[in-house]
């Protein structure tokens, strides 16, 4: 529900001559919003100080005057490329202190809590948009009772002189518009929330899947490697060649003159036993005749 926001782009399409105009002569868009918190204090002193159907021309003409302001500001910033953060921040500074200067216009003809009520409720759609803009929804704008058909009721408010009916209206349709643009930017977030789910699902699905293909052709490489030959086992050392005796070497192996003696047969040993005892026998007999 837009509301009479729905009708912007025909009141764009009539200011673009003045827009136009503007940047050509680098009007700072600076100046526009100041211009605009202008028009809307000068609207709420007409309805504060003069009567009801005396104050509803200036108060249409400044009012008029303030939303032309309001949307030739940003218009003219992104036709100039003079966007910046701290202007952002100064147009919607200006805009909820015109918002306060019109409703402040009541404070003669209608009691002060309802007054303080009407401002705090007028305030409450803008804060609701820009909450859902810094948590990444688009800007909401418009509803039942939106900046532009406050500018209107304010108008019928300075026409009739029924300034508490129009403030209650107000009041009322505010909050409703508050509620409406809460309820579309949960919405917008729980869909870009779910929308963000199904994107992390789907990627990691994807992930895992490139992770299994990677697996699956890694196991599928057949690796051929050569196939060494067995190594030849080292030929044993040769074993020591075995002597009969001790080494010729050792201290106590006998001298090679005693390895040279002839073999004596054992017959010759047997004679040669036997003549040594006759001789030694015949010694003997020799010595005793002597010895007579």
């Amino acid at each position: 529900m837009n509301g009479l926001h729905a009708l912007k782009p025909w009141y764009a399409d009539r200011l673009s001559g003045v827009r136009r105009a503007l940047a050509a002569r680098r009007v700072p868009p600076g100046a526009l919003t100041a211009a605009g918190v202008g028009c809307a204090a000068g609207a709420g002193a007409a309805l504060a100080f003069l009567p009801a159907p005396l104050a509803a021309l200036p108060v249409a003409v400044l009012l008029a005057a303030r939303l032309a302001c309001a949307h030739l500001a940003g218009a003219l910033a992104c036709d100039t490329g003079r966007t910046t953060r701290r202007g952002a921040v100064l147009n919607e500074l200006g805009d909820r202190a015109a918002d306060l200067l019109v409703v402040a216009g009541f404070l003669p003809p209608a009691p002060l809590w309802l007054v303080a009520t009407a401002a705090f409720a007028a305030t409450l759609p803008s804060w609701v948009s820009l909450a859902g803009a810094a948590a990444g929804a688009p800007r909401r704008s418009g509803g039942p009772v939106g900046r532009t058909e406050r500018c209107l009721l304010a108008i019928v408010a300075a026409a009739s002189g029924l300034a508490v009916p129009v403030l209650a209206v107000m009041a009322a349709g505010s909050a409703v518009t508050a509620l409406i643009r809460l309820g579309w930017v949960w919405r917008r977030l729980g869909q870009a929330q779910a929308q963000g789910r199904k994107l992390g699902q789907g990627q990691r699905q994807r992930q895992a899947q490139t992770q299994r293909q990677a697996q699956g052709a890694r196991e599928s490489v057949v690796r051929v490697e050569p196939v060494a030959s067995p190594a030849k086992p080292p030929a044993p050392a040769p074993l020591p060649r075995r002597r009969p005796f001790a080494t010729l070497n050792s201290p106590t192996s006998p001298s090679p003159q005693a390895d040279r003696r002839p073999c004596l047969d054992p017959g010759e040993v047997s004679g040669g036993i036997t003549h040594a005892r006759a001789q030694s026998s015949v010694d003997q007999g020799a010595r005793g005749r002597g010895a007579r």
